[in-house]
């Protein structure tokens, strides 16, 4: 009776431990059902109020878009801030992107309206002063012989015009001379009783004497003293043809030379020419006449002036710059020749890149000389050249240069070299949206490029930051400056370790 009693007591307890674990887990199993029921019900309402959960923000490089994480920190290669990548959106352009208000302000992007205005272009150029080979001139000898007196003994002496310069001993001269004589002497024997075929045969042969003489260097006034001495001068004296300073000696007392050996030159130092190296890419903004300001190391702060006199039509290929020759009064003697000068031109840019100009524009200019501006068609009154009209040269009024050209600033376009890019606004876009564009810039002026297709007036333009979303559009496998078809870029997933 007792082991019936311990096995029914036993059986019970089995009974009971059954029991309880089957009532936990029936509790259990009530509890997940309830939680699952209470979470479907919530995603639910969530799906309905906003349509998709929100995503994970992802984390990116500015400048290496192939860093991603998926906390905010420092870039692993560059330490720059990540920014947050902005996400994929079905609603907007294959070329635009999106980004958060908060993106926005971490990639500190700022915007220009594109605009027409009148800009200036200021050309920085560099060279050095140079003589004006007009300017120059060689005093000669005319006809062989010996130099028996130079009365400028060393380079660097001033002279003026009709100084006497070289003391010549020459026998062809002294045989001219004695031609002259004959035929002087001969034109005192004419008489009224003198056939007229005779009177005029002497007076011929004196006037050519005389112009033989002339055409070897003799002055009138030294024809007219042989005339008067009634005897052949042994030695001639050679006079400077101009005013200048002494630049070159070549010969020595006692020399002996030929016709056309050069004794002295001699340099006008009152107008200089300056030369100035400008790069191809300045061009478009140097114009024959412009005013030229420039300074030099002897005279700091002091600021000269002068006028481009001449471009040069070839581009040095080894330096790629082209030589702008300016004229330059010298009156005061400050400038000299070999001097290093620093130079700008400040040019105001009209429609289609003309010169705005008001005291050039609508008079004529010599296109030799352009000093010789005047306000009718005429000849120049140093070479006789015809005028040409200012606006031959890209020179306009202001109130006849149309449309201002539209312009954006120098940081607003990404340059890869054969193309240009510029990120634009999308107005009235729900989220900061910016849309890549190619566009056609025309030359630099200053601190903007002239637009020539590609944008309109009212547009606006990031000129900070673009970088920033260009790397995003690369991230997202969208056109951009370095993959304009949209290549993708590799990316590579790294967590930081704490």
């Amino acid at each position: 009776m007792k082991k019936k009693r311990l096995k029914a007591r036993s059986a019970g307890k089995i009974i009971r431990d059954v029991a309880l674990v089957l009532l936990v887990i029936a509790a259990f199993a009530l509890g997940f059902i309830t939680r699952g029921c209470l979470q479907g019900s919530d995603s639910g309402h969530t799906q309905a109020a906003g349509g998709t959960e929100p995503q994970a923000t992802t984390w990116i490089c500015s400048m290496h878009p192939q860093i991603r994480e998926t906390k905010p920190g420092k870039c692993r290669i560059c330490f720059m801030d990540l920014i947050p990548a902005a996400p994929t959106q079905s609603d907007i352009g294959p070329r635009q992107i999106s980004f958060s208000k908060e993106a926005i302000k971490l990639m500190e992007i700022a915007t220009t309206p594109v605009e027409r205005k009148f800009v200036t272009a200021e050309v920085r150029m560099v060279g050095k002063i140079e003589l004006d080979e007009t300017r120059v001139k060689n005093v000669t000898a005319w006809v062989p012989g010996r130099i028996d007196r130079l009365f400028v003994d060393f380079t660097g002496i001033t002279v003026n015009k009709g100084d006497h310069m070289v003391e010549l001993y020459s026998p062809e001269l002294i045989s001219t001379q004695a031609e002259l004589l004959q035929a002087a002497k001969a034109s005192k024997n004419i008489t009224p009783e003198t056939s007229e075929l005779v009177k005029r045969s002497t007076l011929a042969t004196l006037a050519a004497a005389r112009e033989k003489l002339r055409l070897l260097g003799l002055s009138t006034r030294q024809i007219e003293d042989i005339e008067k001495l009634g005897e052949p001068q042994t030695h001639i004296t050679i006079y400077s043809p101009m005013g200048g300073i002494i630049i070159h000696k070549n010969a020595t007392e006692g020399m002996y030379v030929d016709t056309g050996t050069p004794i002295y030159t001699v340099a006008d130092l009152s107008r200089l020419w300056v030369k100035l190296d400008a790069y191809e890419s300045d061009l478009p903004w140097l114009r024959y006449g412009q005013e030229v300001e420039f300074t030099t190391q002897a005279f700091p702060g002091h600021i000269f002036k002068g006028t481009i006199n001449f471009i040069d039509p070839v581009l040095n290929d080894k330096t790629r710059t082209v030589k702008v020759r300016v004229n330059v009064d010298n009156t005061e003697g400050n400038l000299k020749p070999q001097m290093f000068v620093k130079a700008i031109v400040r040019s105001q840019i009209a429609g289609l890149g003309k010169i705005m100009a008001p005291e050039m524009a609508g008079k004529w200019i010599c296109p030799m000389h352009p000093a010789v501006v005047k306000e009718t068609k005429g000849s120049c009154d140093i070479c006789g050249m015809d005028l040409v009209t200012t606006e031959s040269l890209g020179y306009v009024k202001a109130e006849t240069s149309g449309k201002a050209p539209l312009v954006i600033p120098a940081s607003a376009p990404l340059i890869t070299g054969t193309r240009a890019v510029v990120y634009v606004r999308v107005p009235e876009a729900e989220k900061p949206t910016y849309e890549g564009r190619e566009i056609v810039l025309g030359p630099r002026a200053g601190d903007y490029y002239l637009v020539e297709r590609g944008l309109a007036e009212g547009e606006s333009v990031v000129t900070k930051g673009n970088f920033k979303i260009d790397s995003a559009m690369q991230i997202q496998a969208k056109p951009s400056m370095m993959n304009p078809q949209g290549q993708k870029v590799p990316m590579e997933h790294h967590e930081h370790s704490h």
